[in-house]
C-alpha cells in the first residue's frame, strides 16, 4: 500500500467491560492463528473472565490498535473484520486491528516482574508499523507500573515476532512455566 494511502493507527487502552467483546475476538483470531491450542494455559477461562489478570487493578493492561474508517459493514456483509468494529456506544469508526496484553508474574527472584502477552495483528495490518505501536505502549506501561524485568514465551518458528522482540533487546531465557515443545522464552530488562 502507498504510504499515502495507508491508514491513521492508534492506539488506546482497553476499557473494561466494555471491549470486552473486541479483546475477546482478537485474541481468539491470535489463538485461531496458531499451530497449537493454548488449552494448556486455561484460555477459554481467560476469555470467559476478562480482564481477570490483565485488569489495571492487578498491575495489567491491554492494548488496542485501531484505524478510523468510515463504518461500511451491514448485517449482510461478509468482511470478518466488521466484527471487529467498536460497538455503537464508542467510536462506530474503530475499526480495531490489533492487540497486546500485560499482566503481573510470580517468579522465584523479588524483581517486580510481569509478562507480554497475546501480542496479534489482524493479517490486514501487517506491515503497517502496527506491531512497533503496541510494543511501545506496552513497554511505556510496564515502566510506569514499577515493572523491572518483563517476560514472555513465543514460537521457535514464529521468526517475524522473535524478530521483533529481539529488536527490543529481550534476550532468550530459561523457561519460566511449562510450556509445548519448541516455545522460546524471553526476558526484557525494563
Amino acid at each position: 500500500m502507498p504510504p499515502g494511502n495507508r491508514p491513521e493507527v492508534q492506539i488506546r487502552p482497553a476499557v473494561f467491560p466494555t471491549d470486552k467483546n473486541t479483546v475477546s475476538d482478537l485474541h481468539r483470531a491470535y489463538a485461531q492463528s496458531l499451530p497449537i491450542k493454548l488449552d494448556f494455559q486455561g484460555f477459554e477461562e481467560e476469555l470467559a473472565g476478562l480482564p481477570g489478570r490483565y485488569d489495571v487493578e492487578k498491575g495489567g493492561a491491554v492494548f488496542l490498535a485501531y484505524t478510523i474508517s468510515s463504518n461500511n459493514c451491514t448485517s449482510n456483509n461478509d468482511d470478518p473484520s466488521c466484527a471487529l468494529r467498536a460497538t455503537p456506544h464508542l467510536n462506530e469508526s474503530q475499526h480495531f486491528i490489533g492487540v497486546v496484553a500485560l499482566r503481573a508474574i510470580h517468579t522465584k527472584t523479588p524483581v517486580p516482574t510481569c509478562e507480554l502477552k497475546r501480542l496479534y495483528l489482524t493479517s490486514s495490518s501487517r506491515g503497517l508499523g502496527v506491531s512497533k505501536l503496541l510494543m511501545d505502549a506496552v513497554l511505556a506501561r510496564a515502566r510506569e507500573l514499577g515493572y523491572k524485568e518483563m517476560l514472555l514465551d513465543t514460537l521457535g518458528t514464529m521468526t517475524t515476532a522473535r524478530r521483533l522482540y529481539e529488536s527490543y533487546n529481550f534476550q532468550e531465557t530459561e523457561k519460566y512455566y511449562e510450556s509445548v515443545p519448541g516455545a522460546v522464552f524471553y526476558k526484557l530488562i525494563l
